[in-house]
């Protein structure tokens, strides 16, 4: 198998089954709806205009582009190009997302591996170039002889990036359906890469991220970005969609976001979400952020005084709130008052029939709604605590507080 560069292959000679000379290669075509690495055709450069030539015609690359056919066969460019993803537009000099390095890449240069099949040639997507030697192949071509430009490349070592650990941002959300681009591979990076990477965009290709992530990848993600960048998202979304990914943040972190929203974009959302997620964000609008009840979140895990472990693991097996919440579980009596904690741990090393209140924690750390942010921060310090229960006046258990919103407030001060 060999390789060849984009750029080497753009302006090649093209000849038809006579060996007669056609034009040149404009541009290098994938059809992404049926192989989003196999080369399917190239855009020819004729004197009757531009013609797809699909690389199943083609019987060798070396040297210039040979065709077993002849040049009336190569239907006209403007037909069925609507679905293709061209390399030189679509990717020279255009930004992508290096998934495994996790950052915004700018591409320099393709390269294709060159195989042959059924003694045809076939070309395929290695990796992109994103490093200097791209960039000077490309700065050189034409004005530096053939030979010695190859010289001066083998100098220069390769930076690239396997093609599969490519994302591509596209901007447009009918080519984005068209291409099939769903950034399905950023989406399997963690909430705080993927904010990460998002930062580092335009506001144009966030919002084109944030279209084609899952709602539960997305909410995690918009959960991680800075607060003037995580406004900036779900203004340029519209209202249902926005709605989606904020069902699906923690009620706590979604009534922050809302908070900073103007009214009005924030009552456009409110109507859009479930009714049961909406109440649990309109009330903690209610409260002043820089407070207890402000910080915590709703979901937390919660069983009855008299509940035994086994109670509480399956409790634990139908939790649908965040993994921040789950390493606590509070007791309440009747009335829903807290009167015990009982860490995670301990449910592991129980016999399943073990009354939950025989394992609480002591003493019972907890604050009430209007506690400061110091306040939580001092309790948090004190006894090492993951989570803070949040009571009001009466001793009701209202939330919880997690380690990482104290992390998010500290770092937020300095």
């Amino acid at each position: 198998m060999s390789t060849v560069a984009l750029t080497e292959l753009l302006g090649a000679p093209v000849f038809d089954a006579s060996g007669k000379s056609r034009g040149r290669v404009r541009e290098v075509a994938l059809a992404p709806g049926e192989d989003h690495t196999r080369v399917a055709m190239l855009i020819v450069k004729t004197k009757d205009g531009n013609r797809m030539l699909p690389l199943t015609s083609v019987a060798s690359i070396n040297g210039g582009i040979k065709a077993v056919n002849s040049v009336s066969e190569w239907p006209p460019a403007t037909n069925g190009a609507e679905g293709l993803l061209l390399l030189e537009r679509d990717l020279l000099d255009q930004q992508v997302i290096d998934v495994y390095g996790r950052k915004v890449v700018r591409v320099n240069d393709v390269d294709l591996h060159q195989e042959s099949v059924a003694n045809r040639p076939v070309l395929k997507i290695g990796s992109v170039d994103i490093g200097a030697r791209g960039a000077v192949r490309r700065l050189l071509k034409g004005i530096v002889p053939s030979a010695a430009l190859k010289a001066l490349l083998r100098k220069i070592p390769p930076k690239t990036i396997p093609w599969e650990f490519v994302d591509i941002i596209e901007t447009d959300p009918a080519r984005r359906v068209k291409l099939k681009i769903s950034n399905a591979r950023l989406a399997k990076l963690h909430p705080a890469d993927i904010a990460d990477i998002v930062e580092n965009l335009a506001p144009d290709e966030r919002e084109a991220v944030f279209e084609t992530l899952d709602e539960g990848v997305a909410a995690g993600a918009l959960e991680e970005l800075q607060p003037k960048v995580q406004k900036s998202v779900v203004e340029s979304l519209d209202s249902e969609r926005a709605a989606e990914i904020v069902e699906e943040m923690q009620p706590d972190a979604a009534a922050d976001l809302l908070a900073d929203l103007p009214d009005e974009r924030t009552e456009e959302i409110l109507v859009q979400m479930e009714p049961q997620e909406r109440q649990e964000v309109v009330d903690l609008l209610e409260f002043k952020e820089n407070t207890a009840a402000g910080r915590m979140t709703t979901e937390y895990l919660a069983v009855p005084a008299d509940a035994t472990v086994h109670d509480a693991i399956e409790t634990l097996r139908h939790f649908e709130g965040g993994v921040e919440t789950v390493s606590t579980v509070y007791l309440l009596d009747p009335k829903g008052k807290l009167v015990g904690a009982v860490p995670l741990s301990k449910l592991v090393l129980a016999e399943p029939t073990t009354p939950l209140s025989s394992l609480t924690q002591q003493p019972l750390i907890f604050t009430h709604a209007r506690a400061s942010d110091k306040e939580i921060a001092e309790l948090f310090d004190k006894y090492n605590l993951m989570t803070l229960p949040v009571v009001n006046d009466d001793g009701t258990l209202t939330g919880v507080i997690t380690s990482d919103d104290v992390i998010s407030l500290l770092r937020a001060k300095l």
